[in-house]
């Protein structure tokens, strides 16, 4: 077994290092419709973005009884090409770069299953810019991002951390920062994400930053790595 890193930063993928709303929001809308019920507006669509489909269904007119026919429906249609309609955000290549040649282990740590995440970082080319990737389950049902950290962490030699490891948490969500604390990490919340607006400070956010190098500056900073 690798020897346990002691600088790590954790990454959120939908909303930190992706746009992933062009394919999550038409899988949804589509499950909506395939089921027959009211079609959430733009903006109810959009806040999808990050947090667990199965907490956002129930959350949003779908009955808890088709819960199950629901996911299933939104899968068929994410499967078909949908997991796929999204982006790289300009300049995390760089940034992860950056990141890494200062001595930082990457790792993705996402609520969506790890089944969709892995191939979707092998087809955008993130996979190779990080460590690892972790993931939910395919029943996120039994998942919350506080316990993908927690595997995470296990994976890597870090269940139970010492005083030289310095770990921290990059998203754009307040299950991120929630997620997080549940593991005693901060959590840098970035701004160009998904979140309502004070969400990630009401969450607990350590930092909220604007752009790449900001980040870049405030991870640095936080696990005592130079820049």
């Amino acid at each position: 077994m690798n020897p346990a890193p002691t600088s790590l930063v954790l990454l959120d993928l939908d909303g930190t290092l992706m746009d992933a709303a062009p394919g999550i929001v038409s899988s949804a809308a589509e499950a909506y419709r395939t089921l027959g019920l009211p079609v959430p507006d733009a903006a109810t669509l959009r806040s999808f973005v990050g947090p667990p489909i199965t907490d956002s269904f129930p959350r949003h007119g779908v009955p808890v009884e088709r819960l199950t026919e629901m996911v299933r429906a939104y899968r068929t249609v994410f499967e078909a090409g949908g997991m796929f309609d999204n982006s790289v955000f300009d300049g995390v290549p760089d940034a992860l770069a950056r990141l890494r040649s200062a001595g930082c282990t990457l790792v993705v740590a996402t609520s969506k299953p790890v089944v969709y995440a892995r191939p979707i970082c092998d087809h955008f080319g993130l996979t190779g810019l990080v460590d690892a990737v972790y993931g939910a389950p395919l029943d996120e049902r039994t998942s919350t991002k506080a316990m993908v950290i927690a595997d995470a962490l296990a994976g890597l030699g870090l269940a139970r951390r010492s005083d030289d490891t310095r770990v921290v948490m990059v998203g754009d969500r307040a299950h991120d920062v929630q997620g997080a604390a549940e593991n005693d990490i901060e959590c840098i919340g970035v701004t160009w994400g998904y979140a309502a607006d004070g969400e990630l400070a009401q969450a607990g956010a350590v930092a909220l930053v604007d752009d790449l190098d900001a980040l870049v500056a405030e991870v640095l900073g936080r696990v005592g790595v130079a820049a």
